[in-house]
């Protein structure tokens, strides 16, 4: 395995001193090394791989210098306008360096989300005219190769990053917030206020992770829950999509990351929603389940930028007791969002559904359908 340590000071000898991207798991332990060792400005975690890919461009304009985008391998699918319209060397020719985490990788157990993904990665890139080399223990030697590919062709070259190719990095994030609730009773607590012929569209991650125990636990119809265990950032859409040709409440829970991720999605839901479209934000600054790196979310007035969208009213829930009383108001009220700030804890046992997404999917669809 590679010491990440070791790994980022061989990105600085090869003269790769700019860091931004979205993290990813498989990337977790590299991404809490650049995130202690980098100067603030100098790593910059972006709201979509996109943006990133953005980002290293005007590093490069003004520097010269070559920038390191890091991603999951879904994040692909955000970075191909940029890379083909803005980095491409037959438009701008910004080249730079991507360190891509495999996911679904073919022949390595998985979640379902990763498999096509994991399929696709390499031929995806490709069709993208990258080159590739998938990452090993000869690190320095493919670091050095990487900048000199990218002096020679001005082009763009990748790092593709198998599970468990990073060490353990010797350091953690310190907790982002002292918040007194954590998401799993927030969500329990959604649950058991909702009756039966209202629904839940949850955002990818332990979010849905955690509603399906909850139901499970409760002996409660999983056929209520739409668990979106990936296309992060779309959760607010899915939900416009079903609460227009639905009378059923749709409850839309989504996270600050994927909030922030394609915030433009939830601005056209709330202007084209009917009142019943409700919107839950639950809150605790930092991309949790990948190693705690932060968000903005708590640097920023998000329940002034949801009044700006359109909501009439947002509420801020801080306690239990709060959270009680939003759930009456958005319960009663069409246009109305929480924002709920939660501590970043989970449960180490948290599992994972025991339904493929696509049973969820036909389950949902016959109750919600059953009950117009």
């Amino acid at each position: 395995m590679i010491d990440p340590k070791e790994f980022y000071d061989s990105l600085l000898k090869n003269k790769f001193h700019f860091f931004t991207g979205v993290p990813d798991s498989l990337l977790k332990e590299l991404c809490l090394c650049i995130k202690d060792l980098a100067p603030e400005e100098k790593n910059i975690i972006a709201a979509n791989e996109g943006n990133s890919i953005a980002l290293a461009s005007g590093y490069h304009i003004v520097t010269g210098k070559y920038g390191v985008v890091y991603m999951q391998n879904s994040g692909l699918g955000n970075v191909v306008n940029p890379l083909l319209s803005l980095a491409d060397e037959k438009v701008y020719e910004i080249p730079m360096l991507l360190i891509v985490g495999y996911r679904g990788e073919p022949g390595v157990k998985d979640e379902p989300q990763h498999k096509k993904q994991g399929e696709l990665t390499l031929p995806l890139l490709d069709t993208l005219g990258i080159e590739y080399i998938m990452l090993d223990e000869n690190f320095e030697e493919q670091i050095g190769y990487c900048f000199q590919y990218i002096e020679k062709n001005r082009k763009t070259i990748a790092m593709v990053v198998k599970k468990d190719t990073f060490a353990k990095y010797d350091k953690e994030l310190d907790n982002q917030n002292s918040n007194e609730l954590t998401r799993e009773e927030v969500l329990e607590t959604i649950i058991k206020s909702l009756d039966n012929k209202e629904y839940i569209v949850s955002t990818t991650g332990k979010t849905s992770r955690e509603i399906f125990e909850i139901r499970d636990r409760n002996k409660m119809d999983h056929g209520n829950d739409f668990l979106t265990v990936g296309s992060m950032g779309h959760a607010s859409s899915l939900a416009l999509g079903m609460s227009l040709f639905s009378k059923a409440n749709i409850y839309c829970i989504d996270g600050d990351g994927a909030f922030l991720m394609h915030m433009g999605g939830l601005a056209v839901a709330i202007q084209n929603a009917k009142d019943n479209f409700k919107y839950i934000l639950v809150n605790n600054g930092c991309h949790e389940s990948v190693g705690k790196q932060p968000t903005i979310a708590y640097q920023i007035e998000m329940d002034r930028i949801l009044k700006g969208f359109g909501f009439q009213q947002v509420i801020t829930v801080n306690t239990s007791r709060e959270l009680t009383a939003g759930m009456e108001k958005i319960k009663q009220q069409g246009k109305t969002a929480l924002i709920i700030n939660t501590n970043d804890k989970s449960r180490k046992d948290l599992g994972r559904p025991t339904t493929s997404p696509k049973e969820n999917k036909e389950n949902f669809q016959k109750k919600i359908r059953s009950n117009k």
